[in-house]
């Protein structure tokens, strides 16, 4: 698979806009490294081989786990090359490579992140990664939480968020992934709904999250009056770099995260990539808008593990 992944950057992105482009080039040679480091390895022959197998895996591990923002940083100096020639959006090759790239990492990251899980202290109900008892409602409030709290960080104040749903329902899932995407989508909403309202002398409403349980999904839906999307502007959202914030992250303040997305507010990446993420465990992410009113998101969690990994 890092070869496969090695083979896509170099000979479709690179060879065609990016070949000169320090950061993409850096995620090209983390691939060819890590292929090099795992196609030379010895074969393993007993246990301590083995342990030194999932030293080498969790030294991997680490080495990508910038990558989201380094191939980030990447695409937004590709943006400002063409700026003058064409808008990226108009550049369907590119999106439908960053989607292909993004879902291998995702499956690589599984892997690689399941096999080192499994040699590490076992968690209450956890397989690996996996949580057999994942309480949604759980994961959705300790999501609210880390939105509001850089809600408050950044504009000194945060719109309430109610949660609807049984908060005894759990079902199988990796509640890392989880976390991010709802984290993703509310903080997508805290920010809407204070740009609108933080001028006003009343308090903003709620946003509301509702968990529904049914036979095929699981289904969180996020709900605000942040004034909604431009009609025009929808199909944007799942496009790399369209952003709505106000500003760009400098490439400092990111942390490429473990086992989840990144969290990229400025560069476009959050809503596509979570979608990503849902896919590949064979759910959807979904966004409905009201120009004037507000947005409704909904997350679509297959729990019935009957779908094959979405690899491009």
């Amino acid at each position: 698979m890092f070869a496969h992944v090695g083979t896509q950057i170099t000979g479709q992105l690179l060879s065609i806009w990016c070949l000169n482009i320090p950061p993409v080039l850096q995620v090209r040679d983390w691939y060819v490294e890590s292929f090099k480091e795992l196609r030379t390895f010895p074969r393993i022959r007993d246990a301590g081989d083995e342990v030194k197998f999932t030293d080498l895996l969790r030294h991997i591990y680490r080495r990508h786990a910038n990558v989201v923002p380094v191939m980030a940083k990447g695409v937004a100096e590709l943006k400002r090359e063409l700026s003058e020639r064409a808008v990226l959006t108009e550049m369907p090759e590119i999106h439908q490579f960053l989607d292909g790239f993004y879902l291998s990492r995702i499956g690589i990251r599984i892997l690689i992140g399941q096999h080192i899980a499994l040699h590490e202290p076992s968690k209450p109900n956890h397989i690996g990664l996996i949580c057999t008892k994942c309480s949604p409602w759980q994961v959705a409030q300790d999501a609210i939480n880390d939105a509001r709290s850089i809600c408050m960080r950044e504009y000194g104040a945060a719109p309430d968020v109610s949660i609807y749903g049984d908060p005894n329902f759990t079902f199988a899932y990796v509640p890392s992934h989880l976390h991010h995407m709802v984290f993703e989508l509310v903080k997508n909403s805290l920010r809407a709904v204070q740009d609108r309202f933080e001028d006003d002398d009343d308090e903003p409403p709620p946003i509301r999250l509702v968990v529904a349980e049914g036979g095929e999904d699981v289904t969180i839906k996020v709900s605000d009056e942040g004034g909604g999307i431009p009609r025009s502007g929808l199909a944007r959202i799942w496009t790399y770099l369209y952003s709505t914030a106000k500003s760009q992250v400098q490439m400092e303040e990111l942390q490429g995260d473990s086992d989840g997305p990144a969290v990229l507010a400025g560069y476009g990446y959050g809503l596509p990539i979570s979608r990503l993420y849902a896919r590949y465990f064979g759910g959807d992410l979904q966004i409905i808008s009201m120009e004037g009113y507000g947005t409704d998101a909904y997350l679509h969690l297959n729990r019935l593990g009957n779908v094959q990994e979405p690899l491009p």
